[in-house]
């Protein structure tokens, strides 16, 4: 797949994106994007590539084997017996 493509946007405002694109990002008919203004850049994602990258930041400061559910359910319970 080409990482760059032209396109035009159409008397209506809007942009076709590119099959090949639509696929790379997983995006399907219906389907909810996100849309950045990045300096003079328009950035296209979805939520799923958002939650993706955020485990990827995160998974850097949390050790294996470590479960954050676990964990979060835990202080939450101790939190509710300090009430």
């Amino acid at each position: 797949m080409d990482a760059e493509t032209r396109a035009r946007i159409n008397e209506n405002g809007r942009l076709v994106i590119p099959a090949s694109f639509r696929k790379a990002l997983g995006i399907n008919p219906g389907d909810e994007v996100i849309l950045q203004l990045d300096d003079d850049e328009l950035r296209i994602t979805t939520m799923k590539r958002r939650v993706e990258r955020a485990q990827r930041h995160v998974r850097k400061y949390v050790k294996p084997g470590t479960s954050l559910v676990d964990e979060l359910i835990a202080e939450r319970r101790e939190a509710a017996r300090n009430e």
